[in-house]
């Protein structure tokens, strides 16, 4: 590229003293904030020879050098983001003056100076203001890399690094900065309307709007979650129309129709569109919109007719259940549901209609039985579909239960009787009898043989429909046993091992059982407590065992008009409290008494060795092995006490005898 005069003027200023050099640009309009690429402009060398645009060179006439300048041919950062636009050139040395120069191409091809530089190789300092007012603050490094410290959208444009080394040449590299942006969530607005899957045409589904991206976003849709393969031309079953739009920001937005002929199985499907934009270095990100459902109509092709409510194999339910009989065709719009009911060879009887398919027959009874219908209105439908679903219902019951002989049966002792239960119902029911809980008998007949009052109490008969859980029936029977009382009495036990002792308090207590119900008397005064556990009468008396008591006991008496039964508690042994008091007295005197005699006798021994004998009715205590002096009575030798007269001398027959 050949230079002005102007330029070959400051080059060669540049050469003689090294000064820096002056601005070569004039103040210049602002830029458009947005644009698009030029077709870029590839620097010749003289003898027409082309240079690869992404390296530069130039050679000058009759130069010794060359100077080869290179840089990125395409930038990409994402808005906001700071981004460094490298110029790298090689040829030059390290001492020779260089002048560098970054220019900008709008998208409509105009070129303007943006900054300029003097100085050696790596370190290149700025010079003067060429007058652009770039929309982003940006640094030059000593290196000659342009920064931008926040891209925008309006720095989306050509960047030229252009080098002046004193020839008549420029030397000189473009790199292209793409300004990224991604876009807002994408919004659908599906389809709310029914749409006919019978119709042979495809029907718009959803729009799809991707705002406000650049470089313009894609929108890619999605069935089930598998992307859908969308052929380019129109035809009657997928095809999607797309068309972007450029904001005024300079920023783009895609919109996307998608049209499809849909199918029955669409209908618990979710559809959803995907925008995918562009990020550095060859990255893609990605944005989903909300999914959505299609409301079609398609006709009924299935209808099933069921018990909701339970019920057994065979349609049987229970009397008085709430049954709800449900129909359900799988068209939509749901249609129109008609019940009726047929009973033997009577007419058909019509009985409801609705759309919610559900039939309720509250507290059904046995008359309610027969074979139910169930027929969906769907003009739409197949004429090979079957429409109409039948469903037989049975209502099982249990009448009431007829006892025999009654519900009050009253034998004697020793009786034999048979009790019967009748039951009738649908299916037959099974009978069976039980007393407190336990099971007797099956059958509706239970005989009882020799009966006692243990006979005596509660029947159940229960009846039972096992294909039916839960419909049952019972009733109760109450045998009663007449015979005089039965008389049960609870002995008590003295608490000493030695028996009762007079003034001993008791509790005394008589059972009695019977029908009628037998009367407990006692032949004591007092305040008996009277109750009825398990069919015993019981009678409980409290009292203290003296005087009469204890000498002739006390008498329980049971009785009915049938007759009576009596029980008489005794207490033997039964010792007065006095004697035996003054047995205790005596005992612990003669325990003090030779307690004495014990200690006296320790005294005596301790005492120099010497004995003495009392002339109390003692027995002597043997003789001592050592040998006897003359002239001396030693007790020792006639023991600790003796009788009287002993050793010479002359006291009473109570006093002790010699001591030495």
């Amino acid at each position: 590229m050949r230079l002005s005069g102007k330029e070959r003027a400051i080059l060669c200023d540049l050469e003689r003293d090294g000064e820096k050099l002056e601005t070569l640009s004039s103040p210049s309009p602002s830029l458009p904030t947005s644009w698009s690429r030029p077709t870029p402009t590839h620097t010749h060398l003289e003898g027409g020879s082309g240079r690869d645009p992404e390296t530069l060179g130039r050679e000058g006439d009759g130069a010794q050098t060359e100077i080869r300048v290179s840089a990125p041919r395409l930038v990409e950062v994402m808005k906001g983001e700071p981004v460094t636009l490298n110029c790298s050139f090689s040829g030059a040395g390290g001492k020779e003056h260089l002048a560098l120069q970054w220019l900008v191409t709008d998208r409509w091809g105009n070129t303007s100076p943006l900054v300029f530089a003097v100085g050696r190789k790596g370190a290149l300092k700025r010079s003067g203001d060429p007058g652009l007012k770039p929309s982003t603050p940006f640094q030059l490094h000593p290196n000659g890399s342009l920064q931008l410290l926040s891209a925008e959208m309006g720095d989306e444009r050509d960047y030229t690094c252009q080098i002046l080394n004193g020839t008549t040449e420029k030397t000189e590299a473009t790199s292209h900065l793409r300004v990224l942006v991604a876009p807002e969530p994408p919004e659908v607005i599906p389809n709310k309307g029914t749409i006919s899957v019978v119709d042979d045409k495809a029907h718009e589904i959803a729009t799809c709007t991707s705002r406000n991206a650049n470089p313009a976003p894609n929108i890619t849709w999605y069935r089930d979650g598998e992307a859908l393969e969308i052929p380019t031309e129109l035809n009657g079953e997928l095809y999607a129309v797309s068309r972007t739009v450029r904001e005024a920001s300079g920023l783009h937005s895609l919109t996307s129709i998608l049209y499809l002929r849909p199918k029955k199985a669409d209908r618990d499907v979710a559809f959803h569109c995907r925008a995918t934009y562009h990020l550095p270095n060859g990255q893609q990100g990605q944005q989903d919109a909300v999914p959505f459902y299609l409301t079609l109509h398609y006709p009924t092709e299935n209808v099933q007719f069921w018990v909701a409510s339970p019920a057994a194999p065979g349609g049987w339910v229970r009397e008085g259940d709430t049954v709800s009989l449900l129909c359900r065709g799988d068209g939509n719009p749901t249609p129109e549901y008609i019940f009726t009911l047929k009973q033997g060879k009577k007419e058909e009887k019509s009985l409801e209609t609705n759309t919610n398919g559900t039939l309720t027959l509250g507290r059904i009874s046995r008359d309610q039985s027969g074979l139910y219908q169930c027929e969906v209105a769907d003009f739409d439908a197949d004429p090979g579909v079957e429409l109409t679903q039948k469903l037989e219902i049975h209502v099982g019951y249990l009448d009431p239960l007829e006892l025999s002989p009654g519900e009050n049966v009253t034998l004697s002792l020793g009786d034999s009787t048979e009790l019967g239960c009748l039951a009738s119902g649908d299916p037959t029911p099974k009978v069976v009898w039980m007393k407190d809980s336990i099971p007797l008998d099956q059958g509706p007949r239970f005989t009882l043989t020799n009966v006692s009052f243990n006979s005596a109490g509660i029947y159940t008969c229960e009846a039972s429909v096992p294909k039916l859980p839960g419909l049952t029936k019972t009733r109760n029977l109450q045998l009663l046993v007449q015979g005089e009382p039965e008389l049960k009495p609870e002995e008590m036990r003295p608490q000493g091992s030695s028996g009762w002792t007079e003034g001993d308090e008791v509790t005394l207590t008589c059972s009695a059982r019977g029908h009628p119900t037998p009367k407990l008397s006692w032949d004591h005064e007092g305040e008996p407590v009277n109750r009825v556990i398990s069919g015993w009468v019981q009678s409980s008396l409290k009292l203290k065992v003296m005087g009469t008591v204890a000498r002739e006991g006390v008498t329980c008496t049971a009785s009915n008009h049938l007759g009576h039964d009596q029980h008489t508690f005794h207490f033997e042994a039964a010792a007065s409290q006095a004697p035996q008091a003054g047995v205790a007295v005596m005992a612990a005197a003669v325990s003090v008494g030779l307690l004495l005699l014990v200690v006296a006798l320790f005294y005596c021994m301790r005492q120099k060795g010497r004995c003495c004998r009392r002339r109390e009715k003692v027995p002597p205590l043997p003789p001592e092995p050592e040998p006897s002096r003359p002239g001396m009575d030693r007790p020792e030798q006639t023991g600790l006490l003796s009788g009287g007269g002993g050793g010479g001398s002359g006291r009473g027959g109570h006093s002790f005898g010699d001591e030495c």
